[in-house]
């Protein structure tokens, strides 16, 4: 894995305690051990333990090899993907889609700039509609949380399995790397806007 002269400045001047946070928060939402992790990138499992508590800077060559046993680029993993301090998209740049046939229909208001670590959407579901079926498999990667507020209407959370009711004005937070949807059981639509943030994108 080559490395840019950017990558190569941002990895100098990153302070190691930054560095040893991040590589084991994504160590851990992508459940691997230290000698897991190790087998995947070549380095050993004592260097890295010492890079997640900080006590070592590591050298873009052993940077890039922990990047890569994480699936990451480097600039992922040192979180240079953020370029910029404010994105803006206009109302008519909106991602838009849904399944007519389930009567769910949203539009995300949110970049999909690598680097954002959250989205929000606004989602509209008619009588008797969902937003997916129950035995649909988690849309979201590992450590997702998910903020979702009624706007009008009555909804039903189901959250691995369980039944949640909300009307209008009520706010739930889940794990949204379990399986989930909303259920519109009534004879009115309803919307509902949500943020899915997991801090640990990999696109």
């Amino acid at each position: 894995m080559t490395s840019a002269p950017h990558d190569r400045s941002a990895a100098e001047t990153l302070d190691p305690a930054v560095i040893g946070a991040r590589v084991k928060a994504l160590r851990e939402s992508s459940s691997l051990s230290l000698r897991e992790l190790a087998l995947r990138c070549g380095v050993s499992a004592p260097m890295l333990s010492q890079v997640e508590r900080g006590e070592t800077s590591p050298t873009l060559v052993v940077a890039a090899k922990i990047a890569s046993g994480l699936d990451l680029r480097l600039s992922q993993l040192l979180r240079l993907d953020e370029a910029g301090t404010v994105t803006v998209v206009r109302a008519g740049q909106r991602r838009r889609g849904g399944t007519s046939s389930r009567g769910h229909g949203f539009e995300v208001m949110t970049s999909e700039q690598p680097g954002q670590r959250a989205e929000l959407s606004r989602h509209t579901l008619a009588p008797g509609g969902a937003t997916g079926a129950a035995d649909d498999p988690p849309m979201h990667e590992p450590g997702s949380r998910e903020v979702a507020l009624v706007e009008s209407g009555s909804l039903v959370l189901v959250c691995d399995g369980e039944r949640h009711e909300l009307d209008a004005g009520d706010c739930v937070t889940f794990d949204a790397d379990l399986p989930h949807h909303f259920e519109n059981a009534t004879a009115a639509g309803a919307t509902f806007l949500s943020v899915v943030s997991a801090g640990l994108r990999r696109s």
